[in-house]
């Protein structure tokens, strides 16, 4: 089998190092010469709208899928004319609007924060005094990592927000009082089989991952299967196939959806040590046609992302139970360069070896 894949980051590269033990051949296309998916396949450079390049990218492959979700509509509606492209169309659309993606979550009931949409400032006004103080300004596309997004907790915060996003169409959400992050990663073949990991529990800094412990501790079977219901109900919606992350907000009466990601996610990149197929088998079996592998765990793990700086690899191998995934990226402040999973026993196991994961990365 050969896939094509939009997009060539570390998502990307963890992809074709995957495809590598199924026999699945991994082609990229993406405008960086420099991107980390380049070091282990082959890598068209070109812009998402090179039309000679996307000729050249599609020669060949059997399907189309991507690893991030800011590709352009455009140039995904054109390949699936010719190209069988999963996730679908209709995925990747809801999931990089954040308008749609609310109206897709309050559609199948799954509960979520109460927003409003607002393309100029005076909608943006309207939708605050609507939803009410402190919230969320996001912009409704290409928001990640924190990027596009500002608090308003005072009326005049307004203003400053509407600026800091440069007036992109946006939505206003209320501000969540929540116990903790939570994500939960699911999977659908193209024969509509499921499976899930169990859910995971994330911690972030200035909106970036910083550390994800799996599974998470204290998960009663009725909030995971919640999480199940609600990723379930996502996948059936939108005839999906091959990996989801739905992150969530644990609250005092459940879980509140915050946002989806139509790929395989960085609070999954644990799978890849600590379960039995990793999130990135198990999307290329399911956009491939093959079945699905098994998504059980083994003890705990706990996974640190590397941001910024490349750390003293050598000493992190020194640590029992550690395993370091560098990307090849060069380093600039809050780009992620990397990540450090830890497996062990029990969360006792893992507290410890990431304490002496996060001292020797104090030391740069």
């Amino acid at each position: 089998m050969r896939v094509g894949v939009l997009g060539a980051g570390q998502l990307g590269q963890m992809l074709a190092l995957a495809g590598r033990r199924l026999g699945v051949e991994s082609r990229f296309l993406a405008p960086d010469p420099k991107s980390p998916a380049g070091m282990c396949a082959e890598l068209i450079v070109a812009d998402y709208d090179n039309q000679a390049a996307l000729a050249h990218f599609v020669e060949g492959i059997d399907v189309v899928t991507y690893e991030f979700e800011n590709i352009p509509l455009e140039t995904v509606t054109q390949l699936a004319v010719n190209s069988p492209i999963r996730p679908s169309v209709q995925a990747l659309e809801t999931a990089q609007d954040r308008a749609l993606e609310k109206q897709c979550f309050e559609r199948l009931g799954i509960p979520t924060a109460r927003s409003a949409a607002a393309s100029t400032l005076a909608e943006a006004r309207a939708a605050l005094e609507m939803v009410g103080r402190p919230a969320v300004l996001k912009t409704r596309r290409h928001g990640y990592d924190g990027k596009g997004q500002s608090v308003v907790r005072e009326r005049s915060d307004l203003e400053r927000a509407w600026v800091t996003v440069a007036g992109a169409a946006s939505i206003i959400e209320s501000f969540v009082n929540f116990k903790r992050e939570l994500s939960i990663i699911a999977v659908r073949s193209l024969s509509g089989d499921i499976e899930f990991y169990p859910l995971i529990e994330n911690h972030h800094s200035e909106g970036i991952l910083r550390f994800s412990i799996a599974p998470a501790q204290n998960v009663s079977t009725e909030l995971q299967t919640q999480a199940e219901q609600y990723a379930r109900r996502i996948l059936e919606e939108l005839d999906y196939v091959g990996v989801l992350a739905v992150e969530f907000f644990e609250t005092a009466d459940g879980l509140l959806a915050n946002e989806m990601a139509p790929r395989v996610h960085n609070s999954g990149h644990w799978t890849i040590e600590g379960a039995d197929t990793s999130q990135f088998e198990n999307h290329l079996r399911a956009v491939t046609g093959m079945e699905l592998g098994p998504t059980e765990v083994h003890g705990v793990s706990g996974m640190v992302n590397v941001i910024g700086f490349e750390p003293n690899v050598a000493r992190l191998r020194e640590i029992p139970s550690v395993h370091v995934h560098m990307y090849g990226k060069t380093p600039a402040p809050r780009r992620k360069l990397g990540h450090i999973t830890v497996t062990a026993d029990d969360i006792e196991g893992v507290v410890r070896a990431v304490s002496q994961v996060r001292a020797v990365l104090a030391h740069k």
